[in-house]
């Protein structure tokens, strides 16, 4: 029988492919908006509750009859520590207070993680653990584990699972969108040492995997997973995967130092705060980019869900690429 689910920041990259799954598998789904957002092409059925994380009324009328949540909604920049509690932390408060009381027979609340919640590994094969204590290097960071905790402080009242996925690549991401697109004019420019990081990638489609498994599983209930590839990746096997698509012979390496990338970090942020956006680069986000190993291990979602990722990183930036090239974005 189906059930409903509740998805939050279902405009988004990931958001808009978790709704794609639950339609293909027949479930019923509501998503959460805000007034402004514009709400794409939602597969039919959808019900939309449209509100504000700050109005308790439109969470009541969102959590209300609702068997399971996927809570992905947040922000990934802003101009302060407030900034990032506002968009990550403030929302999952709300939420859990509005299932309280408008839904205690919740089956599960699945919050999407990040990460950089548990801060980079000190190697770059096995990689962080689940049982690791969290050393977030950014504000983002340090906001997802605020919401993290949040979570497992209501797990006695509330079923909750948390995942936390490392890089998310696939077709409509933006972000490793500027990677290929470097690559694809024979550059790569990095901060840091490039022939030394090491980090973990998982497909969008293999991560919607997970963390349906994740949110549909009894064993899930009060744990933390990495939906994660089955290893790590290296700039070089990334380079390898793309140079058939991309069809760029020579390749120009640039690896901007930590002194550098400081101070550009610091006179961009400072612009930032000046106009009142966030910036594309200030300290806070050169504290992750300067990191060798972003990698995290598999093994307990492998055990407890019984999750693979199941796309190669061959096969995975090939279908991106060409979807980029199909889109003129590359």
């Amino acid at each position: 029988m189906s059930e409903t689910i509740l998805v939050t920041g279902s405009t988004g990259f990931i958001g808009a492919r978790v709704l794609m799954r639950l339609a293909e598998e027949g479930e019923r789904v509501k998503v959460f908006l805000r007034q402004e957002s514009q709400p794409g092409a939602l597969p039919d059925g959808v019900e939309v509750v449209r509100g504000s994380f700050s109005d308790m009324e439109s969470l009541g009328r969102a959590v209300r009859d609702v068997d399971r949540i996927v809570h992905l909604a947040g922000v990934t920049k802003a101009l302060d520590e407030k900034g990032y509690d506002a968009g990550n932390v403030m929302p999952v408060q709300n939420l859990l207070a509005a299932i309280r009381t408008h839904n205690p027979e919740l089956k599960r609340f699945l919050f999407v993680s990040s990460l950089t919640v548990a801060g980079p590994a000190s190697e770059g094969i096995q990689g962080v653990k689940e049982s690791d204590s969290p050393r977030p290097v950014s504000a983002y960071g340090r906001s997802k584990l605020r919401a993290e905790t949040l979570c497992m402080e209501s797990a006695d009242l509330i079923p909750v699972t948390i995942v936390r996925p490392p890089a998310v690549y696939g077709p409509g991401d933006r972000d490793v969108l500027q990677v290929f697109q470097m690559l694809a004019k024979g550059v790569l420019v990095s901060a840091g040492s490039a022939a030394t990081q090491r980090f973990s990638m998982i497909y969008v489609d293999d991560l919607v995997r997970g963390i349906m498994a994740a949110a549909r599983s009894e064993k899930a209930v009060g744990r933390v997973y990495y939906i994660t590839s089955s290893c790590s990746w290296s700039w070089d096997e990334v380079i390898a995967a793309a140079r058939p698509l991309l069809g760029f012979t020579k390749l120009y390496r640039i690896s901007l130092p930590a002194p550098l990338m400081y101070f550009v970090g610091t006179v961009m942020g400072a612009i930032g705060s000046i106009q009142g956006k966030p910036a594309l680069i200030n300290r806070d986000k050169v504290n992750e980019l300067l990191q060798n190993y972003w990698v995290c291990s598999p093994q307990q979602a492998q055990r407890d869900l019984g999750f693979t990722a199941e796309t190669s990183l061959v096969e995975g930036v090939e279908k991106t690429i060409l979807w980029y090239q199909r889109q003129g974005w590359l």
